[in-house]
């Protein structure tokens, strides 16, 4: 515990964490996962599987834990298959002792991965579970594809009610301005729910975060972070990004091509910045030395996965991202 005001409070973790193509390797004839087999291009196998799992894992224990001496109260994860990964993720020795619990569906995504919620039990209650599809059309050829779907979990955070989104917004594959469209469709889904859920309750308190495949500053992260049009000004608020400030001082949560891009964020709606309750106390992205490559062309961008036979070292092409809230005890 430490002292707020002179008050007594529990200090809690709530993170994101891209944990880049969390397969098993069982071929799934409905989804592109060949290259997550032992036939495929990397070989990928249950021991393989094993050793990214306690990699993970070992890095989840410790997102938050010099400020708050335990792991993540609420962890979103993305690149995920399906629900027998997550199982194993929470079972691994450096994680079973949280008691975590799952909240997964699966996404018509054509390679399959998804995104989930783990939480802790003794400290959040689920009271209800969504998932909401995005859509997306093909200007060109006039087809239709669904992508990940947006997960939303509202429960009671010792006994304070609030609402987690979880993301992963179309990738910019195609190059960022032909492939844009995309991630406004989901950004305008996105703000559609949190319109609903505002609508609903004028107070919710709210957290939207992902892998937005957008930097804080583009188009798709503005429809969160200012008054949305969709209803009255009264009753939709926007968003507060606290991670404006780690772009503009150059700081990402993966690089690509010498350029660093913080696509990882957490959103929350202005009541956390209240001492009201459960609120904020700061952001950051969680980037020691040993998530970060050691040698080499790609020195110091997030060390991924590197396969050499049955061994696997790296972690993922993603730093996690997490914020640390405070929770007055009566």
């Amino acid at each position: 515990m430490n002292k707020i005001q002179s008050q007594e409070a529990h200090l809690h973790t709530i993170a994101f964490y891209n944990l880049e193509n969390l397969f098993d390797p069982e071929d799934n004839p409905k989804t592109i996962d060949g290259d997550y087999t032992p036939a495929g291009r990397h070989g990928w196998n249950e021991e393989l599987l094993n050793q990214k799992i306690d990699h993970l894992a070992s890095v989840i224990s410790e997102i938050g834990k010099k400020e708050t001496h335990k792991a993540p109260l609420l962890l979103g994860v993305a690149e995920v298959e399906n629900i027998r990964v997550l199982k194993k993720l929470i079972a691994n020795k450096n994680l079973s002792k949280q008691d975590y619990g799952i909240i997964h569906f699966d996404s018509p995504d054509a390679r399959g991965i998804d995104v989930a919620l783990l939480y802790q039990k003794r400290f959040f209650i689920p009271s209800s579970v969504k998932k909401y599809p995005l859509l997306l059309y093909d200007g060109k050829t006039n087809r239709r594809r669904y992508t990940r779907d947006q997960l939303v979990v509202s429960g009671w955070l010792e006994e304070e009610e609030i609402h987690v989104l979880v993301n992963h917004w179309p990738s910019r594959r195609g190059g960022q301005r032909r492939s844009e469209s995309s991630r406004m469709a989901a950004g305008k889904l996105q703000r559609k729910i949190i319109d609903s859920l505002q609508r609903l309750q004028a107070d919710a308190k709210i957290i939207s975060m992902g892998d937005f495949n957008d930097n804080p500053n583009n188009n798709s992260l503005k429809l969160l972070s200012k008054q949305s049009s969709y209803y009255e000004k009264k009753i939709s608020k926007p968003l507060f990004n606290p991670m404006e400030y780690m772009q503009k001082m150059g700081l990402g949560s993966l690089a690509y091509r010498d350029r660093w891009f913080l696509f990882d964020q957490i959103l929350i709606s202005k009541n956390w910045l209240t001492k009201e309750g459960a609120f904020f106390l700061n952001t950051k992205i969680y980037n020691p030395d040993y998530l970060k490559n050691p040698k080499g062309k790609y020195k110091g961008y997030p060390f991924r996965n590197q396969i050499t036979g049955n061994s696997l070292k790296g972690y993922s092409d993603h730093f996690p991202v997490y914020m640390v809230i405070a929770k007055v005890v009566n």
